[in-house]
């Protein structure tokens, strides 16, 4: 059986035979990868098993529909940016604000290509009848974990939120193709990313990549 059929292909790490959960998490990633660039209308299941690597047929034998890996989707990128805020305030190695530890952590997420747009593109569907839910539950948990288990005040929650969507904005748009070049995205970028800059212009996705 051929890799594009998806039941066989070894890992690359270790080149045995993946388990239907790894097989899972990896067309998840694909998924994050390709709704975080295309969005949710601009994507098909097929766009997605190509870019894990396997049929199309067992993306949907694994998920059912479009709508459903969205929503697998959506849940992944919640839990990873709930597991490292988490971390982020439990650590207590550094004295550190608990807002720049979280921020911090929430910039790091931009490693997991398509993590902050996806969620973007999830918070757009509100009209959506299963999906609009499922975001504002989400978004909800969000505010919730800034109030509750961070601690922090409405405005600080608040300014936190706006300055995350800009980031998202910012990566969204591939803004970083015109770092450098314009001077004042250059400055933009220098203000939302004080001590990461390296690393962000780095990872950020380019305007000539698929994702």
């Amino acid at each position: 059986m051929s890799a594009n059929q998806g039941t066989t292909t070894a890992s690359p790490e270790t080149g045995r035979r993946m388990s239907s959960e790894e097989r899972r998490e990896q067309i998840i990633a694909a998924a994050l990868a390709v709704f975080g660039a295309r969005g949710y209308e601009g994507t098909t299941t097929d766009d997605v098993a190509r870019t894990a690597g396997v049929s199309q047929p067992y993306v949907v034998r694994l998920f059912g529909t479009k709508e459903n890996l969205f929503l697998a989707a959506v849940q992944s990128a919640l839990d990873e940016l709930m597991r490292v805020f988490r971390a982020a305030l439990e650590d207590d190695s550094t004295d550190r604000p608990v807002s720049k530890r979280i921020g911090e952590a929430y910039v790091a997420l931009l490693s997991v290509r398509g993590l902050h747009q996806t969620l973007s593109h999830a918070w757009l569907l509100g009209g959506h009848p299963v999906i609009g839910p499922a975001a504002r539950r989400g978004f909800a948990l969000v505010w919730a974990f800034f109030r509750d288990e961070a601690g922090l005040e409405p405005d600080e929650a608040r300014a936190f939120l706006a300055e995350g969507m800009l980031i998202n904005v910012m990566i969204g748009m591939r803004l970083v193709d015109d770092y450098g070049s314009d001077p004042r995205i250059t400055e933009l970028f220098r203000a939302c990313f004080p001590t990461e800059l390296p690393h962000i212009l780095d990872i950020a996705p380019r305007g000539d990549e698929p994702w």
